[in-house]
């Protein structure tokens, strides 16, 4: 390739250029053209999209030197026009200079250093060398970015080798030896760098920290820039007055008001759970008035509709605080059913052995002890034929 146009100008948006090579890899149709604008996945910026000749770039990636254009079908003749998606280069160049901003300001005001950079779609992270972050420390450095930022400094490529690399204050030491490529924030940052940046700091737009959690004896480092920014802070904002509405409240006071929420329904749940529980215990109470006498103990069978094995659970539970009673529920819920098998502490009959005589009737799987015992299947018998499966079960 003649040249890597997005080295020569950062901001050309179309070209004209001409096939060297058109073939097809496991990616797909590619080609390879004598100079290009359009840049490859590399040094944690995603590749460009857009156009050749009006077909679609779907991919562009670098493979044994030279870069590959992937697209959507083949292409007649031998020159081409080249159109870039300039809205996605331009974020990844907002992303990617805010990335080295915030980086350095982390490394310039705390001495924590980046080890890792990734380009997401919505958002961005670093990950830094620290085990905690303190909120001061995050504040302290988006608001050093940000004075970058706003003093719309001139950023500067330069191409170097390794002897001018030394005498320069690089935040990483560079990978190569030669045709080191130095991206210049001034009097600010320098840092070697594949990507592609803007012409000044304050293209960048603001720059936000999202949010941080550890990962890995790090910290990961949620942010954005530019018009992201702004898209995501319009997002916040717009559920920000949806909350507001909803709880009639001001901004300043919701965290008192969703406090107050979150405690009353913590409340009204305890309640609701201690209502049901007694409801339970009232309907055990019936349940234990119509139990059929058995040598065995006295028997409560019954079947339920929709109901939970939670409440299976403990509706057993209220029953066999009779020592005599054997309590056998069964919950039919669409396709499945799930039942449970439990007796007192004087009832001799096994209900692990009970559940697992009738669990084959529905294809189901279960188990438990000799006192206690629950499980589920597919309902290919009706709910009342399974628990007479289980009633003579604990009837012999």
């Amino acid at each position: 390739m003649k040249e890597k146009l997005y080295y020569k100008d950062a901001y050309i948006q179309s070209f004209t250029s001409k096939i060297l090579k058109q073939n097809e890899d496991a990616n797909g149709t590619y080609v390879v053209l004598e100079e290009t604008a359009f840049y490859p996945t590399g040094g944690g910026q995603p590749h460009d999209t857009g156009t050749l000749n009006d077909i679609e770039v779907t991919n562009v990636e670098e493979v044994d030197r030279e870069i590959r254009h992937y697209i959507t079908q083949q292409i007649n003749g031998s020159d081409v026009n080249g159109q870039l998606n300039w809205k996605r280069r331009f974020d990844h160049m907002q992303q990617h200079t805010g990335q080295h901003i915030l980086s350095a300001a982390f490394a310039e005001k705390f001495g924590i250093l980046t080890n890792a950079f990734h380009l997401g779609r919505d958002t961005a992270t670093i990950d830094l060398e620290t085990p905690e972050l303190p909120m001061e420390t995050a504040l302290g450095a988006e608001e050093l970015a940000n004075e970058i930022v706003f003093a719309n400094r001139p950023i500067t490529i330069r191409w170097i080798d390794e002897a001018e690399a030394k005498t320069l204050p690089l935040r990483k030491e560079p990978t190569v030896k030669e045709n080191i490529r130095v991206v210049i924030v001034e009097d600010f940052d320098y840092n070697g760098c594949g990507g592609t940046h803007p012409n000044y700091t304050g293209e960048v737009g603001p720059i936000k920290i999202l949010g941080w959690e550890r990962h890995k004896g790090n910290i990961r480092l949620e942010f954005a820039c530019g018009w992201r920014t702004l898209r995501i802070m319009h997002e916040k904002q717009t559920v920000l007055k949806d909350a507001v509405r909803l709880l009639n409240s001001k901004e300043s006071d919701l965290p008192n008001k969703l406090e107050q929420i979150l405690t009353s329904q913590k409340e009204m749940d305890k309640a609701l759970r201690d209502a049901n529980d007694k409801l339970l215990a009232y309907e055990a109470n019936e349940l234990l008035e119509k139990a059929a006498s058995l040598p065995s103990g006295k028997l409560v069978a019954a079947v339920f509709t929709d109901r939970s094995m939670q409440d299976l659970a403990k509706l057993s539970v209220a029953l066999t605080q009779d020592s005599e009673a054997i309590a056998l529920l069964v919950a039919q819920t669409g396709d499945n059913i799930q039942c449970v098998c439990a007796s007192g502490k004087a009832v001799e009959k096994n209900m692990n052995e009970a559940l697992k005589s009738a669990l084959p009737l529905i294809e189901g799987k279960g188990g438990g002890n000799p006192l206690s015992a629950r499980g589920g299947g597919k309902a290919v018998v009706s709910a009342e034929a399974f628990l007479e499966k289980l009633i003579a079960g604990v009837s012999e």
